[in-house]
């Protein structure tokens, strides 16, 4: 079992990597200016499960995999980075339309939105950073259980992200007519996407 010391450590390094404004959560503050609440709620729920994946990596010894193999590593570095860059120009070439207010998101612009959310946090190299660099120095990962991870640090992942990401998907809901024109909404996209190619130049130059 962790130490109270432990989880205080965790619970306050997760919150400010993830308060950091990165690719994940620009494209969530994005989103949820084009798409409303439910739809920044369900890209949130994507960026979530992408973080328990590599808190999956790290709490079960697949980090230490990572870093033995260099050359693998080096190789998932730059498939993230260029998925991200894919994702980037998708963003900056995206030619949004003024918003309707009221309009529901479909059902397709939801998982569109979640798919979004979990490839992003999977290519994102702050992620990989905390996960497999910075957590290990928080955590003891030798003394975690299965238990103690699918006990406590699963429901704090959860937790922190979705209070970090609800104050980034509530700000936006703010702002949200200001920026509901066609210019203003393009603008938000392609901030998010050269955020996202910077992310993916970052990765690749450290892997060089």
């Amino acid at each position: 079992m962790l130490e109270s010391t432990q989880i205080f450590a965790y619970i306050a390094a997760l919150g400010i990597a993830a308060a950091i404004p990165g690719p994940g959560m620009t494209a969530l503050v994005a989103r949820s200016v084009s798409g409303g609440a439910i739809t920044g709620f369900t890209m949130l729920a994507g960026l979530i499960l992408g973080d328990l994946v590599y808190l999956s990596f790290a709490v079960f010894g697949l980090a230490v995999i990572a870093h033995n193999f260099s050359t693998l590593f080096t190789l998932i570095s730059w498939a993230s980075s260029l998925y991200l860059a894919w994702l980037a120009w998708q963003f900056i070439t995206c030619k949004p339309e003024s918003i309707q207010i009221d309009q529901k998101a479909s059902r397709r612009e939801l998982t569109s939105a979640w798919f979004s959310g979990f490839t992003i946090t999977l290519g994102n190299p702050k992620t990989i950073a905390f996960y497999l660099a910075i957590l290990p120095l928080v955590i003891t990962l030798d003394t975690v259980s299965i238990e103690t991870w699918g006990l406590l640090l699963v429901p704090l992942t959860i937790a922190v992200l979705i209070a970090v990401g609800s104050i980034f998907i509530l700000g936006a809901l703010k702002v949200r007519r200001f920026l509901a024109s066609q210019n203003a909404q393009m603008l938000l996209f392609r901030s998010a996407g050269l955020m996202m190619l910077a992310a993916a130049g970052s990765m690749i130059a450290k892997t060089l």
